[in-house]
């Protein structure tokens, strides 16, 4: 999956930016607080997206 997609998805299930790392960029979810990290490729795998929404607590992809 794009990173530009599994970002959108992520904002729109009212997810945060925090802040940027040199590899990774971590967001936040505003209603339950838990954070997560994303890798700054341009493909995401699928498996590590399911991992992320799981972190975030909100619907996969």
């Amino acid at each position: 999956m794009k990173r530009t997609d599994l970002l959108r998805h992520l904002e729109k299930h009212d997810c945060i930016f925090i802040r940027k790392g040199e590899n990774h960029t971590i967001y936040k979810n505003s209603r339950t607080g838990r954070m997560t990290a994303i890798p700054r490729h341009r493909e995401v795998k699928e498996f590590l997206v399911k991992k992320i929404c799981g972190d975030l607590e909100i619907p996969r992809l």
